[in-house]
């Protein structure tokens, strides 16, 4: 078994005090920053015109790009296709290309502001970290110091992401060192310089741990290595861990969907069991296979016996082995989770069936709610069609209003107060740039977040994802 040091993580936050003289005059308002998500703000420093974050999609029938920069409400771009500037890694690309890169991936896009419209010149997406080749470890690297452990060969592993993230799920015997507040944490590397510290981060774009061996290069540190794939790479071939508190904090407080499975015998599951878990014993993995969330949905799957300990191992390395990418297994078990005093049921635990149903995007309605309101739309609601013309000349649905996407800024004064909005497009990726349009002007609004066909009699097929 597996031998995995205890993770700990705390995250102190900081306040600037200005002070100022009775008598000096009022300081101008301060520039509002560039929009981009907090923890790529201690990297990348942007320019007034521009925006960073993650790509979110493009719809070129709209010229549309939406890039998720930590805030509420995305950024919407315009852009035309026969002036934009696509750079990937370094290397140039056509727009076409925008179609092909991977959701989540970061950005950082320069625009021109006409009319109050933000309309991308140049799209920069991030590429591969640079490292020195000697400072490099692989996945074999990595997974063989974890097999072995600390205790049997002296080293250090470090994630260097935020505490969200390592609250999520970390690679085991992992502890949290972020190079956000690296300076306030020094005193958790190791007090040996010479020992192996590994660290690692988001993947290969992120520069996060490449830049923590850096700050300890300046300490003096001389036996440093980074995993440059890090976590995204690792939860595909191996299993992460987490805590009780962690699980709190990182998926119960949040409301995220992710599922407990009790690795335990079935007759212990049922004298007291996390609430909510699915019974999976150890060595009955092959029942579960056919219940298991498509990969792609990246479920969190939890796994834990009584002190996290061989069952729980088992059934993870199982549920990663079925192609699962997002294992975890609770260190402490149900040993911690009951110290903690968190939810316990008794009594029969769930079937040996995973259900697991993603959180929907903020402001997306269900089909089936969809298709109630578009089948027979009530007085104070209104179906918004933001596709373009060529597309609803095939047909729409009855009653619903046609403003593309592109046009709906202009033409706000055309759409009711006094209704709720609920729009759509072809795929759904316009009808959500429309969303957060009309939440941003005051609207009651909702979108399908779902491919839909319209006949040209109004009916109309909408495809599940």
């Amino acid at each position: 078994m597996m031998r995995m040091t205890a993770l700990f993580a705390v995250l102190l936050s900081s306040h600037l005090a200005w002070a100022q003289a009775p008598t000096a005059p009022a300081a101008p308002a301060t520039a509002k920053p560039p929009p981009q998500p907090a923890m790529c703000s201690a990297c990348h420093k942007l320019e007034p015109n521009q925006v960073g974050g993650y790509f979110e999609s493009a719809a070129f029938k709209s010229q549309s790009m939406q890039i998720d920069v930590g805030t509420a409400t995305p950024q919407i771009l315009r852009f035309d296709p026969k002036a934009l500037k696509v750079i990937d890694a370094g290397v140039d690309k056509t727009p076409e290309h925008l179609r092909e890169v991977k959701k989540r991936h970061e950005v950082q896009v320069t625009f021109v502001e006409k009319d109050g419209v933000k309309v991308a010149s140049e799209v920069r997406f991030k590429g591969p970290a640079k490292i020195d080749p000697a400072n490099l470890i692989d996945y074999a690297g990595v997974a063989k110091l974890v097999a072995g452990g600390p205790a049997n060969t002296l080293y250090t592993l470090i994630d260097s992401r935020p505490l969200v993230r390592f609250q999520e799920g970390a690679i085991p015997t992992a502890i949290h060192l972020p190079f956000i507040g690296f300076d306030k944490f020094v005193d958790r590397l190791p007090k040996d310089k010479n020992q192996l510290v590994v660290f690692y981060c988001g993947g290969v774009t992120c520069t996060l741990s490449p830049n923590s061996l850096k700050k300890a290069k300046l300490l003096g540190y001389t036996n440093l290595r980074v995993y440059r794939e890090g976590e995204p790479e690792w939860k595909t071939r191996n299993y992460l861990v987490t805590t009780p508190a962690f699980v709190k904090a990182a998926y119960v407080d949040r409301d995220i969907p992710h599922v407990m499975i009790d690795a335990r015998a079935p007759g212990d599951a049922t004298s007291g069991h996390i609430k909510g878990a699915v019974s999976v014993p150890a060595g009955k993995e092959a029942a579960v296979l056919k219940s298991l969330p498509p990969a792609k949905l990246n479920a969190p799957l939890i796994v834990y016996d009584g002190r996290g300990g061989e069952q729980a191992v088992a059934v993870a390395n199982a549920l990663v082995k079925a192609g699962q990418q997002n294992v975890m297994v609770l260190n402490e078990g149900m040993i911690g989770w009951q110290a903690a005093a968190y939810p316990i049921e008794s009594g029969t635990p769930a079937l040996t069936m995973i259900a697991y149903a993603p959180k929907p995007r903020a402001g997306s309605i269900p089909m089936a709610e969809f298709t109630a309101l578009a089948t027979k739309t009530p007085a104070d609601v209104l179906i918004l069609d933001v596709r373009n013309p060529d597309e609803a000349s095939a047909g729409m649905i009855k009653g619903a209003l046609l403003i593309p996407e592109e046009e709906l800024v202009a033409r706000m004064a055309e759409v009711p107060k006094d209704k709720r909005i609920v729009t759509h497009c072809l795929t759904g990726i316009r009808a959500e740039m429309a969303y957060h349009k009309l939440k941003e002007a005051g609207y009651k609004a909702a979108f399908l977040n779902n491919d839909i066909e319209v006949a040209k009699d109004g009916s109309f097929k909408i495809t599940p994802r």
